[in-house]
């Protein structure tokens, strides 16, 4: 349900600007003003530290275990949980102005405006505020995390002195600054009936080391549960006035770092903050202070103006290939370069560990990963940041004995990979929505395909790939049977629409199956000397293959749909039109038990398999499905519009397709779930990108080439994006009747256009018509959900 209350952003094409401070907003401004590289998050919380809602520091993957609570327990049942943590606090810089505390609700705020710039990757804040007493200061910070020197945090934070009082003799005012790390900080409080709530963790880092120096500190501390151990260090740099003083203390929870200086009108007090994160599991205490105390160095060798410079080089290279432009919607315009920009901070510098489903803005779902990463943030990473994808699915890899693990416990052979997770164990406690869900096993084989087409990258298909293939094409073979007609039926399994749970042959499920079991396969036989030692044999193969030959896939021949489960066309239809509104989302106002038999779907499930198995869908079964199951969506996940939004478009619907394209990408600057506060929705920010090129740009891959099939919406006179292909990188550019495609670099290639080939070189782009649009029967959303307006 959309908010009464909306924070004022300007629209501009390149930043985020919040022109004054909205306290209201605070929680989701936080967010959307969050700084991360994948290593490091850092929440967009004031530098005083206070007012907030949720001070966030996270380090991915750095997390403490919990108990999962069972009403009954049951075999099988996952008895702890993970939840990343807050863990030491760098961002704080507090200022007293002749002993008055900095302090925005207190004395005059003339002016309070902060900018998140995405092509430089910084957040900047500029304030004029006056004491209580009379003194009037102008502040301004700017703020990093470092994309190229990945345990790096910067702060550049400036005092001018405007008026020093009335009763200033000439010496001007004295300036306090308090440069901290804390650990163990207060969080507040949070509402246990939703589930979709982190759990709030609190003192959970036991202090192993505490070390101050001239112009810094170091802390380093340990989780008491998990054994994890995380090390942070601060070291500053201060240009300001003669005389000013500087000096450090530091115990188990707090260094300080107090900068004294007397600054007279006109005069600017300015300080570098530089900060090193790092953590591990195995490496000693030594070995984790050196390390950040290595990297506080590099940075401070680097400097403040050099760690800019290589930010912003960084981002130029990104955004040529990563760009999309849309003209007709500065505000659209707006919210998908946000979107890119916060994908790409969740997982650029993630280096085989796992891309959380909130990315490291908040602790919103504990900081879990979900089938999120491969199915929605991997399709905008392998085209854009590969090298960053191809981590991801390592870290799969690497959590394969977890999954292995699993399997056995459930009775089943391969690997049974968590439905959520931080460093492989599965940490859902509601087994319908989570252990059931097992299609997670085949998005990440469709990742590894993915993956492979877009690079042409056989190395990993064979380091990484392979294992994976052989892992979930297992799993799938033992869960499933061939039924007396000799059907291959997957039987009691959750498929992505978590108001339909353990279900008969659910479609999407089965079509993911099947193409994991021929990849697997093909894979398999393409690297033989490696699949055998891996065990795979020729039989083995033949039955991955007969398995998927005979996947069933229901069809109801009365409605001339697929019905997203096996009966599921048979069920009663929700009673939509009596909902009120403030019931959505459903599962927090229904019983699960009164969902799970009626047709009420919460995010695209069947709609989902249409678009990444295009192949397994007449253009008439395309059509006749989108339409039903158009009208009994509800989208009480954030992960649906944008997947709408690529059916809409693929079947004609391009001017639904666009206002399913605006929510998904002002899910977080409108706030429409109401949660973003909690953190960003990276996988609906990743959904963006693939609204507008598998949706509008028509695009598919396969691994014998990419299509396209583009087509414009009413409102909208060009969309144009990038992409890398199998080291080539591609510009494709559409206005209302035709189309231009570019090769900016690489060898020449082929691809389709409307099924028509088309060659490229890097002489000159190529432009082709679009064929006309053919008219479609409009289609209706269930009562009350139609895609959210603006404004």
């Amino acid at each position: 349900m959309k908010p009464e209350h909306l924070p004022t952003f300007t629209v501009e094409p390149w930043v985020v600007r919040e022109p004054r401070l909205d306290l209201d907003a605070m929680g989701q401004t936080e967010s959307v003003f969050a700084l991360s590289n994948g290593h490091i998050g850092l929440r967009g919380n004031l530098d005083e530290g206070e007012p907030h809602v949720l001070p966030g520091t996270y380090l991915n993957s750095f997390y403490e275990v919990r108990p999962l609570p069972y009403a009954e327990g049951g075999y099988g049942f996952p008895e702890s949980g993970q939840s990343i943590i807050n863990v030491t606090n760098g961002k704080l810089i507090r200022l007293l102005v002749d002993d008055e505390p900095f302090d925005l609700r207190y004395g005059t705020l003339g002016r309070h405006e902060r900018v998140l710039d995405m092509r430089s990757g910084t957040l900047q804040r500029d304030v004029e505020w006056e004491s209580p007493a009379g003194r009037a200061v102008k502040v301004r910070s700017t703020r990093m995390v470092s994309l190229t020197q990945r345990a790096i945090a910067a702060i550049c934070y400036e005092v001018e002195v405007v008026h020093a009082g009335d009763d200033d003799n000439g010496d001007g005012a004295l300036l306090v600054l308090q440069s901290e790390l804390v650990a163990n900080e207060q969080l507040p409080g949070r509402n246990p009936d939703d589930p979709r709530l982190e759990t709030a963790l609190d003192n959970v880092l036991e202090p192993e080391q505490s070390r101050a120096g001239d112009s810094g500190a170091t802390l380093v501390h340990r989780t008491r549960q998990s054994g994890l151990r995380c090390a942070a260090a601060m070291e500053h740099e201060v240009f300001g006035p003669d005389g000013f003083e500087v000096s450090t203390d530091a115990n188990e929870d707090l260094a300080r770092t107090t900068i004294i200086a007397r600054v007279k009108p006109g005069e600017t007090l300015k300080v570098i903050k530089y900060l090193a994160y790092g953590w591990s599991s195995r490496r000693s205490l030594p070995a984790v202070y050196d390390q950040v105390r290595a990297a506080i160095a590099a940075a401070r060798y680097t400097g403040w103006d050099g760690l800019v410079a290589q930010q912003q080089e960084y981002l130029d290279d990104f955004w040529a290939t990563a760009d999309v432009e849309i003209d007709g919607d500065a505000e659209l315009q707006q919210a998908v370069r946000l979107a890119t920009f916060h994908v790409l901070q969740a997982g650029a510098r993630a280096e085989r560990r796992c891309i959380p489903a909130k990315g490291l803005t908040a602790d919103g779902y504990d900081g879990h990963t979900f089938w999120d990463t491969e199915t929605f943030c991997l399709q905008v990473l392998s085209f854009l940041a590969p090298d960053a994808a191809a981590d991801a699915l390592a870290w799969r890899k690497s959590i394969l004995p977890n999954a292995f693990a699993r399997a056995e416990t459930l009775g089943l052979k391969g690997a049974a990979f968590p439905w959520r997770t931080i460093r492989g164990d599965e940490c859902s406690g509601y087994w319908p929505a989570g252990t059931a869900a097992f299609h997670i096993n085949a998005d990440i084989a469709d990742a590894v395909k993915r993956h492979v087409a877009a690079t042409g990258d056989t190395d990993f298909e064979l380091e990484v790939g392979l294992e994976l293939l052989v892992a979930t094409a297992r799993l799938w073979r033992s869960l499933g049977n061939h039924d007396s007609a000799g059907n291959f039926r997957i039987d009691g399994v959750t498929g992505p629409d978590e108001y339909s749970a353990i279900a008969d042959n659910n479609v999407y499920t089965n079509l993911m199956a099947q193409q994991n079991l021929r990849y697997a396969a093909e894979v398999a036989a393409k690297h033989p000397r490696a699949a055998g030692r891996l065990g795979v044999d020729s039989e083995e193969v033949a039955s991955w293959r007969d398995a998927a030959t005979a996947m069933l896939i229901p069809y109801d021949e009365r409605l001339r749909v697929h019905p997203q489960s096996e009966g599921f066309t048979d069920h009663q239809r929700w009673d939509f039109e009596h909902t009120p509104a403030e019931n959505y989302p459903l599962l927090l106002n229904y019983p699960y038990f009164e969902l799970y038999r009626t047709q009420v779907v919460k995010q695209a499930d069947l709609v989902l398999a249409m678009q990444i198995r295009p192949d397994a869908f007449t253009d008439d079964q395309m059509r006749r499905n989108f339409a039903y199951y158009e009208g009994i969506t509800v989208r009480d996940s954030s992960l649906s519009a944008c997947t709408q939004s690529v059916m809409a478009a693929r079947t004609g619907h391009l001017d639904l397709a666009y206002q399913y394209l605006a929510e998904a990408a002002l899910v977080d600057m409108h706030d429409l779930a109401g949660n973003t506060d909690h953190g960003m929705h990276i996988a609906s920010m990743a959904g963006t990108w693939a609204a507008v090129t598998l949706g509008f740009g028509g695009m598919r891959c396969e691994l014998d080439g990419l299509s396209f099939a583009p087509g414009l919406p009413s409102s909208l006179s060009r969309i144009a994006f990038g992409l890398k292909w199998q080291g080539r990188r591609i510009r494709v550019s559409i206005t209302p009747d035709e189309v231009e495609y570019q090769l900016l670099d690489g060898a020449p290639m082929r691809f389709r256009h409307h099924g028509e080939p088309i060659a490229l070189d890097d002489e000159q782009p190529v432009t082709v018509a679009i064929p006309p649009q053919e008219w479609v029967e409009p289609v209706e959303q269930p009562y009350g959900r139609a895609p959210r307006s603006r404004g």
